[in-house]
Order: structure tokens, then sequence, then C-alpha cells
């Protein structure tokens, strides 16, 4: 789970579907892509799951817009942007969200 400061802070909500295929290779992109996401000033978390049909639901944690707006249209971003609509996604949602709340809760041990 992504540990984020007080809100308010953006959310970055990419809902997905894999299409058949280049799963290595898409595997390899989306690891490179937290790494890179990871660089990026502003950047506060990031949380993913993966269903076994291939859907797919990943959140991005942002200080800001601009924050957003550098991660966005950071060149191996934009990349991996084009292969997924050409390669890896059968369809995708992508969504910005203001965080206006948070709460937490951990069950003792």
């Amino acid at each position: 789970m992504a540990t984020t400061p007080a809100p308010p802070y953006l959310a970055v909500i990419f809902t997905n579907r894999q299409a058949p295929g280049n799963r290595i290779e898409y595997d390899h992109a989306a690891s490179r892509m937290v790494e890179l996401a990871q660089t990026i000033d502003g950047y506060l978390g990031i949380e993913a799951v993966r269903s076994a049909d291939g859907t797919g639901i990943t959140v991005s944690y942002w200080r800001d817009h601009a924050a957003i707006e550098r991660w966005r249209s950071h060149p191996e971003h934009l990349d991996a942007q084009a292969k997924g609509r050409s390669n890896w996604y059968a369809w995708y949602e992508l969504r910005v969200a203001t965080v206006e709340r948070a709460s937490s809760y951990v069950q003792p041990a």
C-alpha cells in the first residue's frame, strides 16, 4: 500500500484490460514505469492489482497537477502509452481525482 500524506492530493486511476500476448514485454515495461514514476517530483506512491481475466487497476498518487503533467509527458512514459494503445490493452479508462479524505486501519497482531 502506498503511504500518502494528509489530503488533499491527487489520484490517477488507470483501469484496463490486457490484450492477449506480450506479457513479458508488458511486465518489463510496467516495472520500468513504476521505477520511472518514482523519479518524478511530486510522486507520492502507487497501488496496483490485476485479476485472472487481465482486468487491472492502478492508482498512482501525486502532489499536484504539475507532477501529473511531468509524468504524463515524460518521453519514456509517452512511448509506453503508445505501446499500450497498440499492443498491450484491449481497453482502458483513465481518471484523475482529488483525494479529500483518507483513513486507514491495521489489524492488531
